[in-house]
């Protein structure tokens, strides 16, 4: 199956070149290294390094992740992708750890594959404890009123183009990967997790490096996991 990456990166600058140097060779046709708006030269790294760039100016971790959908969702029908990977620009991913990923995909078990940190090993302070009890909270939550099992709202994500037109995102800020996640519950989409390797980031969290960003994402969290019941 043809996969495509989707990168969303702001100011990442010092990361992206480490990420996609570690995509496994062979196993994607294109990286889409979505630039929102930074004020570096993430756009220019990433173009050095063989991705193509969109530039999205909305700031937004959705809008960026919906810019790099519509730029993959216009090719034509007999050029489409059939596997979507969702990926951080910041290096606290394992982009090796793809091949697990897109898996149980490939063999026709899942439409959507999250890559579970709370499963696999994470590097002591690669998430803060604001982030582990988010998570906790917003995957209790998601299993009490949407029936969906999930260990994580993980970034790192591979998902079946058809499913992912199915479930008709909208979020544009920190709501994006709950989205995904409930919506895809409701349709009665085939998810599973895969444990995935973390590690601390390079650089400081937009969002849970600062308070405002903190509260931000878990206002937003919240607000989206009831907004669709």
């Amino acid at each position: 199956m043809v996969i495509d990456v989707i990168i969303p990166a702001f100011n990442e600058e010092q990361s992206i070149g480490h990420v996609l140097a570690e995509i496994p060779a062979g196993l994607v046709r294109e990286v889409i290294v979505v630039d929102n708006n930074s004020g570096d030269q993430t756009g220019a790294v990433a173009a050095a390094a063989g991705a193509t760039v969109l530039r999205e100016p909305r700031p937004g971790y959705g809008h960026a992740c919906l810019a790099g959908m519509a730029y993959s969702f216009a090719r034509s029908a007999a050029e489409q992708a059939g596997i979507i990977v969702f990926l951080d620009g910041d290096y606290s991913d394992f982009p090796a750890d793809m091949t697990a990923l897109v898996q149980p995909i490939i063999r026709g078990e899942a439409d959507m594959v999250i890559g579970s940190r709370a499963l696999g090993e994470r590097e002591n302070g690669s998430m803060m404890p604001q982030q582990l009890f988010g998570n906790w909270l917003a995957t209790t939550l998601l299993r009490w009123f949407y029936g969906a099992r999930f260990t994580d709202l993980g970034p790192f994500r591979a998902i079946r183009r058809e499913a992912l037109q199915r479930i008709g995102m909208q979020d544009t800020t920190y709501g994006w990967t709950v989205e995904m996640q409930l919506k895809a519950a409701k349709l009665k989409l085939r998810s599973t997790e895969v444990p995935v390797r973390y590690r601390r980031r390079i650089g400081v969290s937009k969002v849970s490096g600062t308070v405002k960003g903190t509260l931000g994402a878990g206002y937003k969290i919240l607000w989206t996991i009831f907004r669709y019941l």
